[in-house]
């Protein structure tokens, strides 16, 4: 089983975490579920893959790959992620999104 940085150390890796709103769990999982699809169409795209705490239902992350930061930079201003971030405040808890850009170093 391989990883995108397996053959490419020089990707960017974005973790991606954010907590429902209590009561908004399948709103967001919906919306989150929405950004996938146009997400896999944009330049730069390695891997958008959404995941969802175990231990804490409602908990989502997503493990992303870009080509570059200038990539991940389009992709946060691409009409689909302005109109989600525009719903963050109904769709999170108070600690709302939090976005982690790391390279793999092992």
């Amino acid at each position: 089983m391989t990883t995108p940085t397996d053959d490419n150390r020089d990707l960017l890796t974005v973790i991606a975490s954010m907590k429902a709103a209590p009561g908004k769990e399948d709103q967001l999982r919906a919306a989150l579920e929405q950004l996938i699809e146009p997400t896999r169409q944009e330049d730069g795209y390695v891997n958008y893959d959404l995941h969802e705490s175990v231990e804490d239902p409602g908990r989502f992350f997503f493990y992303e790959n870009w080509h570059s930061g200038e990539h991940l930079d389009a992709h946060l201003a691409a009409p689909h992620l302005v109109a989600f971030a525009e719903r963050i405040p109904d769709l999170l808890d108070g600690d709302g999104l939090t976005v982690n850009r790391v390279r793999r170093i092992a």
